[in-house]
């Protein structure tokens, strides 16, 4: 199988990966930050990189996927494929920081790979507050977030809650301001509960979106 989780910078996506991975003995992937050689110049100058940045992911995300798809381990994984065309790369566009040019040529080898790989079989989203997702990036303290912008990650937001209204797969929303499942163990069995339901029980707990 493969498990998604999805959701905002900072909304606490490879916390939730891992500790669900240690939970159910799955297999994590993790989004590739540490070793981007693009991250630390994007948010430096959001123009002049944005078009590489989020290439890179695409092909990283993209081959993340042919692999999962031929593994027969179950896969949980931080960040899909879909968040970077669906939330990263509209957002850039609008914001003016990609061309018409480039954000055409980006949707197209977007909608090529989509035509090459299904949905997973559960999406996971962290919906999270502004205030939240702050809070967390700061007591994470990496040195090339400390310049992200509000606007921005209000921007992601609102195309993340516009992509969640339309999904068509399985989806299970987790409230990250209610639920700090990374410090409180009820909050996280809540979680696996709901999980539990979502992909071995009969019915659903309440609390699990379906479609």
């Amino acid at each position: 199988m493969h498990i998604a989780i999805a959701g905002n910078i900072g909304s606490g996506k490879t916390t939730l990966t891992k500790m669900l991975a240690k939970r159910y003995g799955w297999t994590p992937h993790f989004e590739p930050v540490d070793n981007n050689p693009y991250l630390e110049d994007y948010y430096a100058d959001m123009n002049r990189w944005a078009f590489n940045l989020q290439i890179y992911f695409l092909n990283k995300r993209f081959r993340d996927v042919v692999e999962i798809s031929k593994s027969s381990e179950t896969i949980v994984q931080d960040r899909t494929i879909f968040e970077d065309a669906r939330i990263f790369a509209p957002n850039l566009h609008d914001m003016g920081m990609m061309s018409d040019r480039d954000f055409d040529n980006y949707t197209d080898l977007f909608d090529l790979m989509m035509s090459l790989v299904k949905l997973p079989d559960l999406m996971i989203y962290i919906r999270s507050s502004i205030p939240n997702i702050v809070e967390q990036i700061e007591k994470r303290g990496r040195d090339y977030e400390k310049s992200i912008r509000i606007d921005y990650l209000q921007g992601l937001n609102n195309r993340y809650e516009e992509w969640i209204a339309g999904y068509e797969g399985r989806l299970m929303i987790v409230d990250g301001d209610k639920l700090k499942f990374e410090s409180d163990p009820k909050d996280f069995q809540q979680i696996t509960d709901t999980i539990d339901a979502e992909l071995y029980g009969l019915f659903p707990f309440e609390g699990a979106k379906q479609d």
